[in-house]
């Protein structure tokens, strides 16, 4: 007589269970692995892209430094860059090359500036050269993390300086641009940053002085 077939006793599904367990955590294990670590290279990666368009945003600014003075929305006269640590802002300059390709009656220069505020590093910009004094700037934020940001600048002499301009007795005659820019970024997660800018000789030549009546 032929044998009835015979399905799988408990013991043997007990069994497969348990190894099918084993395989599914250690499948899962590897799946959370490679999900963390994805994560971790997206977030490093959006970073070092956001590092990057800061230090886009402050070539490209520096690259197109101008000599133009402005004045403040207290009337008063202001060299084409400016950083005392006055008010909030690391550093405030003239820039040109602002397109306008809506052919609007406006200035292709601007004035920018940039601060640190609860680690954030801000641009600033300012739509007038000339303030009045309900003038506000237009705030961008660029980098998150910031624990400090610090500028030095060249003078003439090639001496490194921690403000700008330098007072009339540093020197005979106040240049009102330095040879070049050193910024230092402080980041919670990968220290300190240092990019050095130098500024077009031309533009240095052709600058109004750091005092004075604005062009």
């Amino acid at each position: 007589m032929r044998e009835k077939p015979r399905g799988f006793t408990l013991v043997e599904l007990l069994v497969a269970i348990v190894i099918f367990s084993v395989l599914a955590a250690i499948a899962y294990g590897g799946l959370h692995s490679v999900l963390n670590s994805e994560r971790n290279v997206e977030q490093a990666a959006e970073r070092l892209r956001a590092i990057q368009q800061t230090m886009l945003f402050l070539g490209r600014d520096l690259a197109q430094i101008s000599g133009r003075g402005i004045r403040d929305e207290y009337g008063v006269q202001q060299p084409p860059l400016l950083s005392q640590n006055r008010a909030l802002e690391v550093m405030e300059f003239t820039r040109g090359g602002w397109s306008n390709p809506a052919g609007q009656m406006r200035s292709t220069l601007q004035r920018v500036g940039y601060a640190v505020e609860e680690q954030q590093l801000i641009r600033y910009s300012w739509t007038v050269l000339d303030r009045a004094p309900d003038t506000k700037p237009q705030r961008l934020p660029l980098l998150d993390d910031v624990v400090s940001m610090k500028v030095r600048f060249m003078d003439a002499s090639r001496a490194w300086q921690v403000q700008w301009p330098l007072p009339s007795a540093a020197q005979a005659a106040p240049a009102s641009l330095p040879l070049a820019v050193e910024v230092t970024l402080e980041l919670k997660d990968l220290g300190v940053l240092r990019r050095l800018f130098e500024i077009d000789a031309s533009v240095i030549q052709n600058a109004a002085p750091a005092v004075g009546k604005t062009p």
